[in-house]
């Protein structure tokens, strides 16, 4: 997920001197970012879990911070604003995600695509909900109508393929694999709708 983050801040050009992530988890992320944009940009993790942010402490160096608080309860700003694969979680998604749009200039999301046809049909929606607490399922045009309706303009986005690059186990989801990359070859929008597989990084301006 970090290199997709990188690829969406070089192909836009941006050149925050400040990031934070909500959400960061153990802040690997945030670290892969700081190893790899070495010209000053200042890192900040926020996260509410204690076990997270204990574990990303050891991550912690010059420029790249963690703080086990509620972000929104804070008044920093920030040039970029990353939020991965973190709103799908949370319950009033929309206040949320009103709260932190004026917090920073440009906003980076990462967005499981949870709906599709075969989704649907195989009920995997509810799996995702069950094993990783995903309580909001989006298509692309979803998830893109939920961040204009809380106030983003969209600047970028792009699909990223973790079922196809990740390297999964082989047998029935090796064929699937296949299936997936195939079709998206064809049609990326077509075949997210039709077999998922995917998320959807978005960049926008708050």
């Amino acid at each position: 997920k970090a290199s997709k983050v990188l690829e969406m801040i070089k192909r836009n050009a941006l050149q925050p001197s400040s990031v934070v992530e909500v959400g960061c988890g153990v802040g690997e992320i945030l670290n892969q970012l700081h190893e790899n944009m070495t010209q000053g940009p200042q890192f900040v993790g926020y996260d509410i879990s204690p076990d997270a942010i204990t574990i990303a402490n050891e991550r912690a160096k010059d420029r790249l911070t963690f703080h086990q608080e509620d972000f929104l309860q804070k008044d920093d700003n920030f040039d970029l604003l990353l939020m991965i694969d973190v709103f799908e979680h949370v319950e009033d998604s929309y206040s949320f995600l009103k709260a932190c749009r004026p917090r920073a200039k440009y906003h980076i999301f990462h967005i499981p695509l949870d709906i599709s046809v075969q989704a649907v049909l195989r009920n995997t929606m509810m799996n995702q909900r069950k094993k990783v607490g995903h309580i909001h399922y989006y298509t692309k045009d979803t998830a893109l109508a939920t961040l204009e309706d809380c106030g983003y303009t969209i600047m970028d986005n792009m699909f990223t393929k973790g079922s196809m690059e990740l390297n999964h186990q082989e047998g029935r989801s090796g064929f699937m694999r296949t299936i997936r990359k195939m079709a998206y070859n064809w049609n990326e929008d077509r075949a997210s709708k039709l077999l998922g597989g995917s998320s959807l990084m978005v960049l926008a301006k708050g």
